[in-house]
């Protein structure tokens, strides 16, 4: 388990790293493109398709950071009604459904990467569309990951609980 957690701390300053740097990007080059437009009168053409593409990295990104903060969406208003003792056995249920839900999603963004793959399609400057939506599979599979290893360490608790 320590193991698992190190990983994850270490995985996850790479997130924050990785997602600093495309924030600057983003940016530097929205900026950019507004000086060009409205002082050269003209821009460069791939810029916005690109920054599409990089806040679809800001979302997956922040949306893997979000499950390992427990600052995610979630809806949980039904622990509100119940008793105390059902609280820790009804989130570990939760998360390992979550991760489990997951997984198929990993599966089918795996399947669309594939897919764009095979197409050949081509987003600008000759790069494949495949190639920023990696992103998918990677973040989803990381979700998964997190929220199963949460819902590991509830099931543990509940059993130190109970001894």
């Amino acid at each position: 388990m320590r193991i698992l957690r190190q990983f994850d701390h270490y995985l996850a300053k790479f997130e924050s790293w990785v997602l600093i740097f495309i924030l600057f990007v983003m940016v530097f080059l929205s900026f950019g493109q507004v000086v060009l437009r409205n002082v050269f009168n003209f821009g460069l053409l791939w810029a916005d398709t690109f920054l599409r593409q990089l806040v679809l990295w800001v979302g997956f990104l922040g949306a893997s950071l979000a499950v390992r903060e427990k600052r995610h969406i979630a809806i949980d208003f039904i622990p509100l009604f119940l008793p105390e003792g059902w609280l820790k056995p009804l989130r570990a249920i939760v998360d390992f459904a979550t991760g489990i839900i997951s997984i198929f999603l990993l599966i089918a963004a795996w399947n669309f990467l594939q897919f764009e793959k095979e197409s050949g399609s081509i987003l600008f400057l000759d790069l494949p569309v495949w190639i920023f939506q990696t992103i998918l599979p990677f973040s989803l599979g990381v979700i998964a990951i997190r929220f199963l290893f949460r819902s590991l360490a509830g099931v543990r608790s509940i059993w130190k609980t109970e001894e």
